[in-house]
């Protein structure tokens, strides 16, 4: 008889408010009501969902929370419509620093279906731990109305709020990949509200098992900027996500050029090779098999302040270094995927999303065929 398990349906990688760079403003709030969008990976029979105050420094109170499928838009499917609790309790108060799963509930969800989870914070929650740029939007409007079908008046934000995952009920032999890293995991530069990240395309292509998505646009590898490093959050958001068997890994563009707009060095070769070595050693210690991507193109970034000419030698380096290294069990070469043959350095034109450092769909659709199915899953 096949036993049920609980597995990772759905993540999303979220960052302190507070963080020294960063590329928009998250927000406060008092009396309202966050329904966020969240587009499932997976499905199962049951659901519960992972909500967090890591990055607050007041207590977070949710006064409410209830999920259901989407009918369109803001709306619910009314049938389907199920009221979280925590601990058995319909409300409940996180402390600051900490994370919390609510209590499972019965509610049929299948891979690519969209839940809708409504929030209501009564109480000011100082500016919140979020999602800086996950490709979707979240609906808030004033007062409690987690309960209504629709929310018609609702501001749009391009956030997610104090979310950080929700797990599914799902066969024990299903197989669950993390993809950890930055922006071209989590899909800035893709169409809002569409679908189209590298992730959800690599999903696509699977015939089992899928892929969560915990890139946080603006992460690094080797030190912690927008969000914690890659090295840091290993542990927490790829080792120990339920059910993981195999992680994608995609980093490298921040640590050569972001950091100079806070005034820190660009990592060296030798700084990335080492901290891409220590990943797949913590990987194959847990019994995991992991998979690299190269690092991609940015000569054409349009952002200012930033080590562009000087970084590439760098860049090159570490990208025939991951082609070389036997330390992962795959490699997929984005680098040579979106590439312009013409000048190497830069996106193609027709892969790039206008800044000439994020990939646009048809970037994030080529990305995502360099991941060897035959090594993922296998």
């Amino acid at each position: 008889m096949q036993h049920n398990t609980w597995v990772a349906g759905f993540r999303s990688g979220v960052i302190s408010p507070y963080e020294q760079i960063k590329l928009n403003e998250s927000r406060a709030f008092d009396n309202e009501t966050v329904r966020h969008v969240v587009r499932m990976a997976g499905g199962g029979d049951a659901v519960r969902v992972r909500l967090t105050n890591r990055y607050g420094r007041t207590p977070l109170t949710i006064g409410a929370a209830r999920i259901a499928t989407r009918k369109s838009g803001s709306a619910i499917t009314a049938d389907t419509d199920r009221q979280l609790r925590f601990g058995g309790a319909d409300t409940v108060t996180i402390a600051p620093g900490a994370d919390l799963v609510s209590d499972p509930i019965e509610l049929p969800v299948a891979a690519g279906e969209d839940l809708l989870l409504s929030l209501y914070l009564p109480e000011s929650t100082g500016l919140a731990t979020f999602s800086q740029q996950p490709a979707e939007i979240a609906y808030v409007v004033s007062g409690d109305h987690t309960s209504d079908v629709e929310l018609p008046d609702a501001d749009e934000l391009p956030f997610r709020f104090f979310l950080t995952g929700v797990d599914v009920l799902a066969p024990a032999d299903t197989r669950i990949a993390v993809a950890i890293g930055d922006s071209w995991f989590e899909g800035f530069g893709t169409t809002l509200s569409a679908n189209r990240r590298s992730v959800d395309v690599i999903n696509a292509r699977l015939t089992h098992g899928w892929v969560v998505n915990n890139g946080i646009s603006g992460n690094r590898l080797t030190a912690g900027e927008i969000g914690e490093s890659g090295r840091s959050r290993f542990d927490s958001e790829a080792l120990a996500v339920p059910g993981v068997t195999d992680i994608l890994v995609n980093f490298g563009i921040n640590d050569l050029i972001l950091g100079a707009m806070g005034g820190q060095p660009s990592a060296t070769a030798d700084e990335l090779i080492a901290g891409f070595t220590d990943l797949a050693t913590r990987a194959h210690a847990a019994g995991l098999r992991i998979h690299a991507a190269t690092i991609g193109p940015y000569a054409g970034c349009i952002y200012p302040g930033m080590p562009l000419a000087e970084t590439q030698p760098t860049r090159r380096a570490v990208n025939e270094w991951l082609r070389g290294t036997d330390v992962f069990d795959s490699v997929f070469d984005v680098d040579r995927a979106v590439a312009d043959p013409a000048r190497p350095d830069y996106i193609r034109p027709e892969f790039d999303s206008g800044d000439g450092m994020h990939l646009n769909d048809a970037g994030a659709a080529a990305m995502a065929s360099t991941v060897d199915l035959a090594a993922l899953f296998r």
